[in-house]
């Protein structure tokens, strides 16, 4: 029974992405395959919804996060931080090393704030406004972007996943570091060839200079601006919650709103609702967006999402499956079934951290030594979950940098590390990388 229920979810989905469809219907379409699901297995109307309700208050967190995110991306626009960024560093970049740079830039600051949603919110944002104004491919830009966030949100040491995996393993956190830069190094050096050789490769045609010539007109531009995203970094390092973090970021973002680019309080409060909006044609494209209802449809895929885990966790759906996997470890490597099912929890979970719990769960007794269990899960569960366009880890940081859906194809650090853990392990089976 619960095979079919999770096939028949599955197949919706697929549907959805071959019609070309909303993400939605296919989530709402599994909402009421696992409501059934809960009716049949004798659980009452009132309770599942009590589920549902109590899986969306558990990442009320995140909701707050996206609509932060929201007037983050409209004020750093409305400020002028983006302007200045782009304006000051477009002429200083290479189009053909772009990519590359991109890649290198959301590592380093991903390493050093351990979130990917900050980095997406600061760095990301600065690298796709860039992006825009040379004319390079949106695709391109944002897969790296994807890459990069996820660096640092698998191996800093101040990320949450990280901490989270090591609390469930009971392992040393820098034990498990030591052990996830040994799994990433050749992922990590093929990942810098690949966007190296794409970006030599790929004819993107710049706009013309004269673009930068324009923004001066529409923006007061000082140092100052540098405020909001700097705020961001600097205090990440002291390890301050993330709704602190973008809260200052918003509040400082606001005062420059009004005492530099000299907008009113009404147009302000407007910006941050709607979205930012500039007049003129030539730079619309790179400025215009943000809002918090440019949120609305996130917010809406994850509170689906965080309604199924609530019913999971009521109707034990994923329990029963245990004794699958055990099987299936018979006939593939653990890291191959971990691998399997961090890809079933991750469609079904829809955000990295109940992917991470479900996986630890369903697969804690296949290995022998935590130590192993625990790279294990950084290297599928972690880097899996940004895979899945439904997914909190992906879709999050996406829609915030403003970039397709279509560059989740391009993140080639999140393919790499685990094709090399299982092209390894066909050569050596007994040991990891």
């Amino acid at each position: 029974m619960e095979l079919i229920i999770i096939g028949l979810f599955g197949l919706s989905l697929l549907f959805c992405l071959l019609a070309n469809l909303s993400i939605l219907y296919a989530l709402l379409i599994g909402y009421v395959l696992f409501f059934c699901y809960g009716l049949i297995t004798k659980h009452g109307v009132k309770e599942l919804l009590r589920l549902s309700v109590q899986g969306i208050y558990q990442i009320k967190v995140i909701l707050i996060v996206l609509v932060l995110i929201g007037m983050i991306t409209a004020t750093w626009r409305a400020s002028g931080t983006i302007a200045y960024i782009t304006y000051t560093s477009s002429h200083l970049i290479i189009p053909s090393i772009f990519i590359f740079i991109v890649f290198l830039l959301n590592c380093v600051i991903s390493i050093l704030t351990g979130t990917s949603v900050g980095t997406a919110a600061t760095m990301g944002i600065i690298c796709m406004s860039l992006g825009n104004i040379m004319g390079i491919n949106g695709v391109l830009v944002g897969g790296a972007i994807l890459s990069g966030i996820y660096v640092g949100d698998r191996c800093s040491p101040v990320s949450t996943s990280a901490l989270l995996i090591s609390t469930l393993t009971k392992t040393n956190i820098y034990q498990n570091i030591k052990q996830m830069v040994r799994t990433s190094v050749v992922p990590f050096i093929v990942t810098c060839a690949i966007y190296l050789v794409v970006g030599f490769i790929t004819s993107a045609k710049p706009k013309t200079l004269e673009i930068f010539d324009i923004i001066p007109h529409y923006f007061q531009l000082h140092w100052i601006l540098l405020l909001p995203p700097a705020l961001i970094i600097f205090l990440a390092l002291f390890r301050l919650k993330v709704l602190w973090l973008m809260s200052i970021s918003v509040v400082v973002s606001c005062v420059l709103c009004v005492f530099i680019q000299h907008i009113t309080i009404n147009n302000l409060l407007y910006i941050m609702l709607w979205g930012y909006h500039i007049d003129n044609t030539e730079l619309a494209g790179i400025f215009n967006g943000g809002g918090i209802l440019s949120m609305v449809k996130v917010i809406a895929i994850i509170c689906i999402s965080a309604s199924y885990s609530g019913i999971f966790s009521g109707t034990g759906i994923l329990e029963r499956l245990k004794k699958s996997i055990a099987v299936s470890s018979n006939y593939f490597s653990v890291y191959g079934s971990i691998l399997l099912v961090s890809f079933c929890t991750s469609i079904i979970a829809c955000n990295q951290t109940l992917s991470i719990i479900l996986t630890y769960m369903l697969c804690k007794d296949l290995a022998t030594d935590e130590q192993e269990l625990a790279i294990d899960l950084e290297d599928t569960a972690v880097v899996v979950s940004p895979l899945i366009p439904w997914s909190i880890s992906c879709a999050i940081p996406l829609v915030t940098v403003g970039a397709p859906m279509m560059s989740i194809a391009f993140a080639c650090y999140l393919y790499l590390i685990p094709l090399w853990r299982l092209a390894f392990l066909r050569r050596y089976p007994k040991q990891v990388p």
